[in-house]
């Protein structure tokens, strides 16, 4: 049950620091550094690095609408890195695999860190392609093909949309409901509330941090939730527009319309995170829903583990995290 109160201390300032769960860690983000905090066996193990915004050596990236989806594969590589960083420190005592043929070729002829770097790639490329696969390549096909019957590529595409948002949140309330899961979703409600706690300005101590609200309006979970929404306009924009009747044609180009789907979600997502009226407190209550199932209550050496990640993030000139 969340523990949020009436008189629940209210934001002060937004900041850009954002984090991510990790198994027995949280990894947080901040504008200068990066920090992975994991609780091994040994005690909490730390890992801070340095961020190079590709922004600073080509300012183009960091233009609207391209930095949408320059953002959102960096966090999808960064996100992979941490989880494997941590995951060595809990390995799978059932896990004996031996390196394939392909890995051992790589470590042989390009070294360690190269075969690293093509696990790491070959992670990302597969969830990726998991994830359009099951939440819009498979609508995109049940709508093209079985409800070909349908005259209007409106309601098509609003059925694929909805669609679309049925089998996410199917899948993750069907992942939460996982046992190796609900304590990563624990670890996602501390790095959330304890954010929240930084930006009401008060004191990062387990105390106060457990009296937070779980629930984060810049929330990862949020920004998927907008990506299936969004997906259903600039569908159902294009579909209009282009007239397109060969149905396989169809599919190709809205998996070629994606990256603008994730670009306008990025930058609406920006735009109610700036912002706390009525209309974005609207237009983010769906993602804060979704969040009931992506986040748990934490434990207080779960807080601990996320106080400390943020710790190591916030930058030393004040208000430079401002967002």
């Amino acid at each position: 049950m969340e523990h949020r109160k009436d008189n629940q201390p209210k934001e002060q300032f937004k900041t850009m620091i954002g984090g991510q769960a990790l198994i027995e860690g949280i990894m947080m983000r901040g504008p200068e550094k990066q920090a992975i905090v994991v609780r091994s066996k040994d005690g909490l193990v730390e890992k801070v690095e340095a961020i190079k915004a590709s922004k600073d050596r080509h300012p183009i990236l960091g233009w609207p609408l391209i930095r949408g989806v320059v953002n959102f594969g960096a966090s999808m590589y960064n996100g992979v890195k941490a989880l494997m960083f941590s995951a060595d420190y809990f390995p799978d005592e059932d896990d004996n695999d031996e390196p394939t043929k392909l890995e051992r070729w790589i470590e042989k002829k390009f070294g360690t860190k190269a075969m690293e770097q093509f696990i790491l790639v070959m992670a990302v490329v597969l969830g990726l392609g998991f994830s359009i696969g099951l939440f819009f390549l498979l609508p995109m096909v049940v709508s093209e093909y079985l409800l070909a019957w349908i005259a209007s590529d409106f309601v098509r595409n609003l059925v694929e949309g909805l669609l679309r948002v049925a089998i996410f949140m199917a899948y993750m309330i069907l992942v939460s409901r996982l046992k190796e899961m609900k304590r990563v979703f624990s670890y996602h409600g501390a790095e959330h509330k304890t954010i929240r706690c930084y930006e009401a300005r008060k004191p990062l101590t387990v105390e106060n941090v457990r009296e937070m609200t779980r629930m984060h309006p810049r929330c990862g979970t949020s920004f998927l939730f907008v990506v299936m929404i969004i997906s259903i306009l600039v569908f159902s924009v294009f579909s209009s527009v282009l007239h397109i009747k060969a149905k396989l044609l169809k599919v190709i180009v809205k998996l070629l319309l994606l990256p603008v789907v994730v670009a306008i979600s990025y930058e609406f997502n920006r735009f109610v995170g700036r912002h706390d009226n009525w209309l974005t407190r609207v237009l983010s209550w769906p993602g804060m829903m979704m969040q009931k199932f992506t986040t748990n209550e934490p434990d207080d050496s779960m807080i601990e583990v996320a106080i400390r990640s943020l710790e190591l993030v916030i930058p030393e000139q004040e208000g430079k995290d401002q967002w």
